[in-house]
Formats: C-alpha cells, structure tokens, sequence
C-alpha cells in the first residue's frame, strides 16, 4: 500500500478507542459507511457528513453478508490505495478497513434483521441482502460509535431500513439522507458502473429517462395511475436497454408499499440486470394537489 497522510485503522477495540477519546473530547462523530472503489457520490456523502459533526469516519468493507451466492462479491472492484488518495483532499479524520476475518471472526452467527420494510423490491430479488446489510451496519456502529451516519437516496430502501433499525433499537444514531449523484446522462453514480461495457453504459441513461419522464407525468397531473406509470417505465427501460427487469415499482415513501393511485408522494424504484451488472435507481414524485 502507498503512504497516506490519513490514518487507516483495521481493528475494531483500536476505532472503538479513538471513538472514545473523541468523545470525552466532546467530538461530535460522523461516519460515513462504504464498500470501496469510491466515486463523486461518495465523495458528496463524506463532504456532507464533515458538515455534520467535529470528526469524519469512512469505513471501507465489501460485506459477504448482503451477497448473494451468484452474485458479484469475489468480482465487486476494490483498491484501496485509490479510495485513499481520492479522500486526501476531503480532511477526514480515519478510514475504518476491517478485515473480513477479524470483523466476522469464525463462529460469528449473530444477525440484524428488520421486518416488513425488507420484503418488497430489492428484497424480494436479494433474499438475505438487507439482512446482511443491517447486521453490518450495526456492526460498523458499534465499532466507530457515530453520532451521525450518512446514507445516499440512491439505495432507497437501505436507507429506510436503516432508519427504522436505528429508531426500532433505540441507537440513538442521527441518519442523514443525501441526494442521488447523478452523471451527465442522468444514471446514478455506483461502483458497479465500471463493469458496464461502451454500448451498455451508452445506454444506461434510459433508466433515469424513464423515471424522470414518469415524475414529470405524476407532477404535471397527467396521470394518478401508478400502474401506468409502472407499465410506461417498464417498456422504456425493456427497448432502450434491458428487457431483464426485477422490478418497476410506485410505493409509499414511508412503508415502501405499493400504491395503485398516487394522492400523494410516492417514490418510483427500479432495478435493471446487464450481463454482468444490476443498476438500481428512484425518484420522488407528487401530484400537483398534494
């Protein structure tokens, strides 16, 4: 690894330490949890949370839990040394790397699950992911002890879970939200983004095209039909990029339910499969009456 002027602890008891310190310091903590192979959404998300509290944590761990067996952990990018020198200039305090075999040490068989919210959507596509991801960032809260944690509206649903993790157990953790990052053609910044190929990437723009033509329906008071809605993104997406759809959905903001006719917000959610990449995306929407 190359040098780096920040500070990169691995040890659990040793962030759990420098948290503590921090604390009789009266520091406020702010973390912002990762999986690595950093972006410009990340790179929002720490520049967000630094305005948040006295100290920035970024935790960098690709979590084996909230994969699936065919799905793309052994392949998902990694480097390290890259996500350091891209957070050089952002003045973070530490960058929290586990290692796999000492954050879940052999005989680890405890798990976070929440209920209700995690059945829908990707849920229903990933079984296990959000179990996955809730036992991780339990883990990672313990370790850093954040007073703040923030989480991007891209992965809506984690966010909500998260959320009612964090009210349901009583951590005591404020979450903050950040807007969706988006690049020129309007996809959604995502690491996985990398392992489209020329033509795929050239056409992933048609996801966000059809959500924000979609919102633009819902907000101009053309329709009140979420499965119209539904119908319209689902057909843009199978011509102009991918037939192979897990879900086009209209559900409430709050209980993530599907909603047949939209009196209010509602947040649109799609996921798309590539060849070799799931993409994920929603948008908010609400009727001019409301």
């Amino acid at each position: 690894m190359t040098a780096s002027r920040i500070s990169v602890i691995s040890d659990t008891a040793a962030m759990q330490a420098q948290s503590r310190q921090w604390h009789r310091e009266g520091r406020r903590i702010g973390l912002v949890p990762t999986m690595g192979f950093l972006h410009k959404g990340h790179l929002s998300l720490v520049e967000l949370c630094r305005r948040h509290g006295d100290r920035t944590v970024v935790s960098i761990f690709v979590n084996p839990l909230q994969f699936g067996p065919n799905e793309d952990y052994q392949t998902y990018p990694r480097d390290l040394d890259r996500d350091l020198r891209l957070l050089e200039s952002l003045d973070i305090d530490v960058v929290f790397n586990p290692a796999h075999c000492t954050f879940y040490p052999p005989g680890h068989c405890t798990f976070v699950e929440v209920e209700g919210l995690t059945q829908g959507l990707c849920g229903a596509a990933r079984p296990g992911h959000f179990r996955g991801v809730t036992t991780v960032v339990t883990k990672l809260f313990n370790a850093v002890r954040p007073d703040v944690a923030v989480f991007g509206r891209k992965d809506y649903q984690q966010a909500a879970v998260i959320q009612r993790m964090v009210r349901d157990l009583d951590m005591g953790i404020e979450i903050v939200l950040a807007p969706t990052v988006r690049e020129a053609d309007g996809l959604a910044m995502s690491s996985r983004n990398t392992r489209l190929n020329p033509d795929e990437r050239a056409r992933a723009g048609a996801i966000f095209q059809a959500l924000d033509t979609a919102r633009q329906a819902v907000e101009n008071g053309l329709t009140t039909s979420a499965q119209q809605l539904r119908r319209q993104v689902r057909e843009h997406i199978a011509v102009a990029l991918s037939p192979d759809i897990d879900y086009v959905e209209v559900v409430d903001p709050d209980s993530l339910e599907p909603v047949q006719t939209i009196t209010g917000p509602v947040i649109m959610a799609v996921a798309v499969r590539l060849s070799q990449v799931r993409l994920i995306d929603n948008m908010q929407a609400c009727p001019p009456a409301a």
